[in-house]
């Protein structure tokens, strides 16, 4: 069972993540948890092909739709303590947050650095004003500066994002089974090089502002015939929930 973590621990994490753009928390879930669900999503690590492109990489595999892979996503999705500091950071710019995505990604040995990016270039929106997004990283296995872990730039968010370099040098975000690495969508990140003999697998759940168009097409992820089986909260997250004033409506009704 997943511990709901108090307010002040809460709070602890929204002020790091404002000061520094991210933030790592030491063993969120238990490692049983990630253990069972790295068991599930094996044969569909097995079963994709590596992406294509400079960006997701041509030695790195990706898939998504979790939820119906394993059972055991909706526990890393639905983290109590997580959940309550994603909405206390976005909430100042939406009623209700979103899962924006969930994505499994096991980046294979001789994969080159990934390119310093920032999760909230994908919407075209004024930079420095606002967060759109908070992502969190759960590791699969262990994550280290040799193969592959995120890397971050402390202070590279909110406004910072307009300068032309960012103001410190990138840390790995090494971490273990259980840990969480959450970041802000204003933040310059990408994955290190794996120059190991082994697979670095990893997955990454987004959260995102309740009216913007999401990464993963929820609906088509999970249509109604699946979402009609989640609790009522994973639901809503997933799209099934109206946003102020009348986003998301079915005929003129909350969805859900």
């Amino acid at each position: 069972m997943i511990e709901t973590m108090t307010p002040p621990v809460v709070q602890d994490h929204s002020d790091e993540l404002r000061e520094k753009g991210y933030c790592i928390i030491r063993g969120a879930v238990p490692r049983e948890t990630i253990a069972a669900l790295d068991q599930d999503l094996a044969g569909d690590f097995a079963r994709t092909p590596f992406c294509e492109g400079a960006f997701y990489g041509a030695t790195t595999k990706r898939f998504g739709r979790l939820l119906i892979r394993s059972e055991h996503a909706a526990a890393l999705v639905r983290h109590p303590g997580i959940l309550a500091t994603v909405e206390k950071l976005l909430s100042p710019w939406c009623d209700r947050i979103q899962l924006n995505v969930t994505q499994a990604i096991g980046i294979h040995p001789g994969a080159p650095a990934q390119m310093p990016h920032r999760d909230q270039d994908m919407w075209r929106a004024p930079v420095g004003e606002a967060e759109y997004l908070v992502n969190v990283i759960w590791p699969l296995t262990h994550f280290t500066a040799a193969n592959g872990a995120t890397m971050v730039w402390p202070s590279s968010h909110g406004a910072n994002a307009l300068a032309p370099e960012p103001p410190n040098t990138p840390v790995a975000a090494e971490m273990a089974p259980g840990d969480a690495l959450l970041f802000l969508g204003s933040t310059l990140h990408g994955a290190g090089a794996n120059t190991t003999d082994e697979v670095r697998r990893g997955i990454v759940i987004g959260y995102s502002l309740g009216w913007l168009k999401p990464y993963e097409n929820q609906w088509l992820a999970y249509p109604p015939e699946i979402a009609r089986s989640f609790p009522p909260e994973l639901a809503a997250l997933v799209g099934y929930r109206q946003h102020r004033p009348n986003l998301g409506n079915y005929e003129g009704q909350c969805p859900s």
